[in-house]
């Protein structure tokens, strides 16, 4: 539940952080800059407060820039501040929390302060996929500090007054004669939705920090070490028929969070980019106490297709989760990859083959549940047992095809269509009896066995223990930035 954040220069870091228990270093540090009346301005601290601490009796390095002294601009020992966090997480294998609001670089610093920044970016890239980073920005982030939230894991915006772009208003109109304000140029509710930068937007300061300790509990310290657990719960709603809200006929949409969060325990469905690319849904969840990734077409939007926003988001996701060990759980329901001009100049070819790689390559335990359909590559790509995957069940009535009838039978029937129109309804009939019917996949062992809707969580936490030892913790590769 969120608290008010008090007021004052550590309270932002003291309500992140369990009481008592940050320790701050680098607090008389100052610039050496004398140009320009900087000699006169010289606080303690160089406008940002850095240190160590414990977040849920774990051990973090944090960090947050303070916007009332020097605005938080960014100078060499403001950055050396950061860098020396960033170089003893590493070293401690202990997550870095970093709580954004500053100016910018400090223009009195010139090239000093740029040089800063690529340090910091050095460092971000040196311990991707080693320690959970989080980037939490609570106001400004202009020019290149935008890069190091862009080089995390994952990254949390608030609301109202934060802000990230690369060039500015001022800049834009002059550029390109635009009229922007500071929200429509980079504000939370763009990178939200069209951009995809934002993972989760808060709705005042005390959310953001409530969402980052949330974060955090899905994720362990490092990539060595075991991932946190919490105790079981039942779901909040159990499965009944056939998979409560999900319609018999394929072709009508449903919300596939309803199934999610069926299948996971209760209250510990957190999505990430919800507003960005929502026909693919992403999150962390637990089953039985432990903490997975979920990745699940999502019937609503654009009928589940995947597309090249989806393809990304869905990448870097499984990516992140692989790096980190936490196990994937795949709901699929797509009728294929999104048509269209814009989509194949747009890339998807080589997007689209994104998320393909980061499901072949990921290591950690890997179960996928058909719930009506899966076509074309983009059945392949939903993580088939063909690209990898431990193991694959399919729900009554799910359908596995090239395509889907209506299209197939245009192509196989053509000449009887021609013929006799009016035995659409039976070729119909036959082409999903004779190409489509769920025992055909099962038969062949591209899916594992056919389970009741009702039974998916129980099959899949019973093959998630089966696998546990399958990848022990370990570093595996870096979360690039998709």
């Amino acid at each position: 539940m969120s608290v008010e954040v008090p007021t004052g220069r550590l309270a932002r870091l003291e309500a992140l952080v369990d009481p008592d228990s940050f320790r701050e270093s680098g607090s008389q540090a100052r610039h050496h800059v004398t140009a320009f009346g900087m000699a006169a301005k010289r606080p303690p601290g160089d406008g940002v407060i850095t240190g160590s601490a414990r977040l849920d009796g774990r051990p973090i390095g944090v960090f947050a820039q303070d916007p009332k002294q020097l605005g938080g601009s960014l100078g060499e020992v403001h950055a050396a501040k950061i860098a020396a966090v960033q170089d003893h997480a590493a070293k401690t294998r202990v997550p870095v929390v970093g709580l954004l609001d500053s100016g910018g670089a400090r223009i009195q610093e010139g090239v000093g302060a740029l040089d800063g920044y690529g340090s910091i970016f050095a460092r971000n890239v040196a311990m991707s996929g080693r320690v959970p980073q989080i980037s939490v920005v609570l106001g400004a982030c202009a020019g290149g500090a935008v890069y190091s939230p862009a080089l995390t894991d994952l990254v949390i915006m608030n609301r109202d007054g934060a802000n990230m772009f690369v060039t500015g208003p001022k800049v834009v109109k002059a550029v390109t004669f635009e009229d922007v304000t500071l929200e429509e140029l980079g504000g939370a509710s763009l990178h939200a939705t069209a951009s995809g930068v934002a993972h989760l937007v808060a709705d005042d300061a005390a959310d953001a920090l409530d969402l980052t300790r949330g974060v955090l509990s899905y994720l362990p310290s490092s990539c060595w070490d075991e991932l946190p657990f919490s105790p079981p719960a039942e779901p909040e709603q159990l499965l009944l028929g056939g998979g409560r809200g999900v319609p018999d006929d394929h072709r009508l949409p449903y919300d596939v969070r309803g199934i999610v969060r069926g299948v996971v325990d209760a209250d510990s469905f957190l999505e990430l980019q919800e507003r960005f690319a929502a026909n693919l849904v992403i999150g962390f969840a637990r089953m039985d106490g432990k903490p997975i990734g979920v990745v699940a077409n999502q019937p609503n939007v654009l009928a589940g297709c995947l597309d090249i926003n989806a393809s990304e988001k869905g990448a870097r996701f499984v990516r992140l989760c692989d790096a980190f060990g936490l196990p994937l759980v795949v709901l699929v329901d797509v009728p294929g990859f999104l048509p269209g001009l814009g989509q194949e100049a747009g890339g998807i070819i080589r997007k689209g083959a994104k998320l393909l790689y980061a499901f072949a390559e990921a290591k950690v335990p890997r179960v996928t549940v058909v719930l009506r359909k899966a076509f074309g590559g983009a059945y392949i790509v939903m993580n088939s047992k063909s690209l990898g995957a431990d193991a694959v069940y399919i729900w009554p009535g799910a359908e596995l095809a090239v395509m889907g009838a209506e299209g197939a039978i245009d192509v196989i029937f053509r000449r009887d269509l021609e013929a006799d129109p009016s035995r659409r309804d039976e070729l119909l009939g036959r082409y999903r009896a004779e190409a489509m019917a769920p025992h055909l996949p099962a038969e062949r062992l591209s899916v594992d066995e056919i389970i009741a809707p009702h039974e998916t969580r129980q099959v899949v936490m019973t093959t998630l223990a089966s696998l546990q030892r399958k990848t022990p913790p370990a570093y595996r590769h870096d979360n690039l930035p998709q």
